[in-house]
């Protein structure tokens, strides 16, 4: 990755933590690796993002861990491949009564399966798990999110 792509990647995460509905929902980027390999989330839980309940409310819980997974492959797969979100799936496992936390990692070699698979295929989704946990560990909701890759077609000349 080139210098002028890691300074605007950079910008994109600390902006996105000024994103109204992010900055809204009590939602952070805490860390994230330096070759934008991984990120991790915070939600803290306040009384603009309580259900009725009073715990964390689901939309929040899943907001928190949407794009992530799709942005770390934009940033290492490169231009030459689109990436758009496909699907996803959660199953909440018990409330989040207060700060949770959420990790999304894409190793080298998941990365190296994805361009092969895409290569060889032209498209795919690949599916990604991540787990929401509150300060001790325990899991709050587990998360599958399916990301779509394709490659990018070679502009035409015009005519």
């Amino acid at each position: 990755m080139d210098k002028k792509n890691t300074k605007k990647f950079r910008r994109l995460i600390r902006l996105i933590n000024w994103y109204p509905p992010y900055l809204f929902a009590g939602i952070k980027v805490i860390d994230y690796a330096d070759d934008f390999s991984s990120f991790r989330t915070r939600l803290k839980l306040t009384w603009y993002n309580r259900n009725l309940l009073g715990t964390a409310y689901g939309g929040s819980l899943y907001s928190m861990c949407d794009p992530f997974f799709m942005f770390i492959l934009l940033i290492q797969l490169g231009e030459e491949y689109i990436v758009w979100d496909k699907t996803a799936n959660i199953e909440f496992v018990k409330p989040g009564k207060g700060n949770v936390y959420a990790e999304f990692k894409v190793s080298p070699s998941q990365i190296t399966e994805v361009k092969m698979a895409v290569d060889r295929d032209g498209k795919g989704v690949f599916e990604f798990p991540c787990e929401v946990r509150d300060g001790e560990g325990k899991v709050i909701a587990k998360l599958q999110k399916g990301i779509y890759v394709r490659r990018k077609e070679p502009a035409k000349p015009n005519a």
